[in-house]
């Protein structure tokens, strides 16, 4: 899980309402909603066929609910008897009862390797949710991931290359308002240290990462052992601020290292 990148949740709010009226309609679901990732919390802030306001603005837990379980596993979960069933907790079983939900999927939005947001579908009528159901929700979970990872993608080389102006600038009032700039687009402080840039070898390990080596396809490569292999991930992961080698790598393009 991720703690939530607010331009990745920018793109899924603005993204979401059209993948949410195909999820309706793939699935056959009466009910459906989803959200973004805000402060490393899911917020249901998307809805298509609920009665009430019990499920507006919902903010729910990594590990609580069968949201925060995705959130937490990055797996595809379904439960048929919501409230009675002992495979998650309970925290949001008002909001549930207020719309009188029975059958509930949820499905994680992967975008480069951490999860971004969850969409749901859900029923009344106490139908089970069949496998195909689950698939398709799958399937249009992967296509708003495609879609936010493009828009991404699009944006990121400029501000790789404004990341790259704010390194090489020497004149701080300039690198400051450049900053301020950044953070601006961003939503979010640069995330590299200039006490503590890369060192080559972290870059070139995350390069590799970036292609999708594994640890000891890297260590091959570059003719490292693999602790040193891990060991350089590890650096560079404290200094991106990131838990995991696949956010490192991101985080590494997005600020001009790579």
């Amino acid at each position: 899980m991720t703690g939530g990148d607010p331009v990745a949740r920018q793109a899924i709010d603005e993204l979401l309402p059209d993948r949410l009226e195909q999820l309706r309609r793939v699935t056959g679901m009466p009910v459906v909603l989803g959200g973004g990732l805000a402060d490393g919390q899911l917020v249901l802030d998307r809805h298509l066929g609920t009665v009430g306001d019990a499920m507006h603005g919902l903010v729910v837990q990594s590990g609580k609910g069968l949201g925060g379980s995705v959130l937490r596993r990055g797996t595809p979960l379904r439960v048929n008897d919501y409230v009675t069933t002992a495979a998650i907790t309970h925290e949001y079983d008002q909001a549930v009862r207020a719309e009188r939900f029975t059958s509930v999927f949820a499905v994680p939005v992967v975008v480069w390797g951490e999860v971004h947001g969850v969409l749901y579908g859900a029923v009344r009528d106490r139908r089970p949710i069949g496998d195909r159901t689950v698939r398709s929700a799958v399937v249009v979970a992967e296509q708003l991931r495609s879609d936010v990872e493009n828009r991404l993608r699009r944006g990121r080389g400029a501000l790789a290359e404004l990341a790259a102006i704010i390194r090489d600038t020497r004149d701080p009032r300039l690198r400051a308002r450049l900053v301020r700039i950044q953070q601006e687009l961003t939503g979010q402080p640069s995330h590299v240290d200039p006490r503590s840039p890369l060192s080559p070898r972290e870059i070139d390990t995350l390069r590799l990462v970036e292609v999708g080596a594994s640890n000891l396809e890297i260590a091959v490569r570059l003719g490292l052992s693999l602790e040193t292999v891990k060991a350089y991930l590890r650096s560079a992961m404290r200094k991106l601020d990131v838990h995991n080698r696949t956010a490192a790598a991101h985080r590494a393009r997005l600020n001009g290292l790579l």
